[in-house]
């Protein structure tokens, strides 16, 4: 199973990035797929999930700002990140729960600067 995560980067507080996570080594459409991030010196946090069925969770820090989509087609999922602030800043982590077994990307730096 990989997981390539990309679309990081430096942006101001107030802006957008889209991240996105391309899957091989499962049956996407089965997955839930999620997004976790790590900020300097905290633990790693649940952002979002999109489970199999299409049903979401946000963390309430982000929920109205983030939203998670995935496309079944393309065997990824999305972050779409608007209204970004500094809290924001951290590793963005792509996370996949297949036949009970969890999985993880390399992360995405996402820097937001005030």
């Amino acid at each position: 199973v990989q997981l390539q995560a990309s679309g990081g980067g430096l942006v101001q507080a107030g802006g957008s990035l889209r991240l996105s996570c391309a899957a091989s080594g499962i049956i996407f459409s089965q997955t839930n797929m999620g997004w976790h991030r790590q900020a300097p010196g905290k633990q790693r946090e649940l952002v979002a999930i999109i489970a199999s069925d299409g049903s979401i969770i946000y963390a309430g820090s982000v929920r109205g700002r983030l939203t998670i989509s995935r496309d079944n087609a393309k065997n990824s999922v999305y972050l779409q990140m608007d209204s970004l602030k500094p809290e924001d800043t951290a590793v963005y982590y792509c996370n996949a729960i297949w036949r009970r077994v969890g999985y993880w990307g390399q992360g995405t730096l996402v820097t937001v600067s005030s």
